[in-house]
C-alpha cells in the first residue's frame, strides 16, 4: 500500500517533498490539512506531522493556531484559506494596507482563540473590533467573514453572554448593529467576578457533600479558597466597579479640554445622564487615585482638573511659578 505521502506527491506534482532533507514547496493542500486533522487526533506533536507531509514545524503551528487549535477541521480550514486567497487577489496592488489589516484581523483572532475563545466568536470579536464604523450589521459580519449566518448568529449570542459584545439599535430603525463597546474590558471583569464566585460557591457546597476531610473535600477546599480570593482581589481593587471607567472618563474630559466645566456641559460632550456623570464624580471623590497625578476640583462654577498638591514640594511649586506666566483661573 502505497503512503499517504506518496500519494499526495504523485496528486501534487509541482510539490518537492522530504527527499534529501528539502522541505516542500508551495502552499497546503487539502490532503495535506486532512494529515494534520489525522495527526491531531492520534495525539500527534507538531513536529511529528509536520515531518509526515514533508513541511517546517513552524506551518503546521501556524495553520492549527488560525484554524481553530482542538477544533482543527481540515475541509473548513481549507475553505477558509481558499477564502483568503481570493481576498488577496481582489486587494488593489498599489496598497497593502488591505492586506496587512486582513492580516492583522486573523493574527488578533488566533490569539484570542488560543486564550480558550471558540475560533469563530474570536473571528467575530476581532472584526468588530477593528471596525472603522465603530458598529457593525450581522449581514456585513457574514459578508466580511465569508461565514453563514447561523455562525454569526451563535458567535454573537456568545460574546453577548461574555458581555463584549453590544447590541444597538438605530433611532427609527429595526436594523440592530453589534459593537465592542468602550468599556467592554470593565463589564468582562466584572463578570469574571462573578463568575468566579460561583465557582467557589459550588466547590465549598462540594466539601460539604465529600466531606470536609476526604481527598476530594481537601481538593475542592483548595479550590474554594482559590476562586474566592481571586473574587476578592477584582471586587476589592475597585477595577470591577461599573463608574471606574466613567470616572477616569471624566478627568480625561477635563484634562482635554483644559477649561472648567459645568455638569450641564459634561453631560452634553459625553452624551451621559445627569445620573450617570453624578456617580462618576462621586467615584471620583471615594477614590481619588483615579485621576492621578491631578484631583477633580468642584465648586459651584463647575469642574476643572488640578494637580495634585502632594505631588510638588513647595520648591517646585514656586521655581514652576517663576517659569510660567501668570494666568487666570479657567
Amino acid at each position: 500500500m502505497r503512503s499517504l505521502r506518496n500519494d499526495v506527491s504523485e496528486r501534487n506534482p509541482t510539490r518537492c517533498d522530504t527527499i534529501g532533507g528539502r522541505m516542500a514547496a508551495g502552499r497546503l493542500n487539502l490532503e495535506d490539512r486532512q494529515a494534520i486533522a489525522s495527526g491531531l487526533a492520534q495525539g500527534r506533536s507538531y513536529a511529528q506531522i509536520a515531518r509526515q507531509i514533508g513541511r517546517p514545524t513552524s506551518t503546521v503551528s501556524r495553520e492549527v493556531s488560525r484554524n481553530g487549535h482542538r477544533d482543527y477541521d481540515a475541509a473548513e480550514a481549507h475553505q477558509a484559506n481558499r477564502r483568503d486567497g481570493r481576498k488577496r487577489v481582489s486587494a488593489t496592488p498599489a496598497s497593502g494596507t488591505g492586506d496587512v489589516r486582513d492580516a492583522f484581523i486573523s493574527e488578533l483572532a488566533s490569539t484570542l482563540a488560543a486564550t480558550g475563545m471558540p475560533r469563530m466568536a474570536a473571528r467575530v470579536f476581532a472584526r468588530l473590533a477593528t471596525s472603522a464604523t465603530d458598529t457593525m450589521t450581522a449581514a456585513a459580519l457574514v459578508r466580511d467573514l465569508g461565514v453563514s449566518p447561523a455562525s454569526v448568529s451563535k458567535s454573537i449570542a456568545y460574546l453577548e453572554r461574555m458581555e463584549l459584545v453590544e447590541r444597538h439599535v438605530e433611532p427609527g430603525s429595526r436594523k440592530e448593529r453589534y459593537r465592542v463597546g468602550d468599556d467592554v474590558w470593565t463589564r468582562a471583569i466584572r463578570a469574571d467576578s462573578s463568575g468566579h464566585a460561583s465557582v467557589a460557591d459550588v466547590a465549598q457546597q462540594g466539601v460539604a457533600f465529600f466531606g470536609e476531610d476526604s481527598p476530594v473535600g481537601i481538593r475542592l477546599a483548595h479550590m474554594s479558597r482559590f476562586f474566592g480570593n481571586l473574587t476578592e482581589q477584582l471586587r476589592g481593587s475597585g477595577l470591577a466597579a461599573p463608574t471606574v471607567d466613567d470616572a477616569m472618563t471624566v478627568a480625561a474630559a477635563l484634562g482635554h479640554t483644559q477649561h472648567r466645566m459645568t455638569a450641564a456641559q459634561l453631560v452634553s460632550a459625553l452624551g451621559w445622564t445627569r445620573h450617570r456623570l453624578d456617580a462618576a464624580i462621586r467615584q471620583l471623590r471615594e477614590q481619588p487615585v483615579l485621576a492621578d497625578p491631578f484631583t477633580v476640583h468642584e465648586n459651584d462654577a463647575g469642574y476643572r482638573l488640578q494637580a495634585r498638591p502632594d505631588r510638588l514640594s513647595p520648591e517646585q511649586r514656586a521655581g514652576l511659578q517663576k517659569q510660567v506666566a501668570p494666568t487666570d483661573d479657567r
